[in-house]
């Protein structure tokens, strides 16, 4: 009888821990599907170098025209003077996922960048992009990879 109740008292212990670790990769999901819209929406008022350099992490690396560029200073580099008038650049994540320890995450989806030329006519590129993100020391998330 003895054996029978630890076997139960375990296998309640261990569903709950299993139980309490999904939640914790849950919530770390919702919050980097929130900061990831959040960019997005700082990027449309604020322009791309804003945005880039506010919501990377010191040692994030961005791929850019067939170069990398690392560090928060190489990126605002990279986006100073993108013109804000003119231009948007607006994505949205299909797809979110988190690692069980809650510092680490992955978003990827698609993105629209569109530019009005001076005779009005509108370009549009459109592609699928991946993020990876990392929870920072404050409990924010930025990026580490674009």
């Amino acid at each position: 009888m003895k054996i029978y109740v630890l076997f139960i008292s375990a296998s309640f212990f261990l569903f709950a821990c299993n139980s309490n670790k999904q939640e914790f990769i849950e919530k770390s999901k919702k919050e980097i599907v929130a900061t990831e819209r959040e960019f997005a929406e700082f990027c449309k008022k604020e322009g791309m170098e804003a945005a880039f350099v506010k919501y990377a992490d010191d040692s994030a690396v961005i791929h850019r025209n067939d170069k990398i560029l690392k560090g928060k200073e190489a990126i605002g580099i990279f986006y100073k003077g993108r013109p804000l008038k003119n231009t948007t650049l607006d994505w949205w994540p299909d797809f979110v996922d988190a690692s069980s320890s809650g510092d680490l995450g992955y978003t990827y989806g698609h993105y629209v960048y569109a530019s009005k030329d001076s005779t009005g006519k509108i370009t549009e590129n459109k592609g699928i992009f991946h993020t990876v993100w990392k929870k920072q020391h404050n409990g924010t998330w930025r990026f580490v990879w674009d």
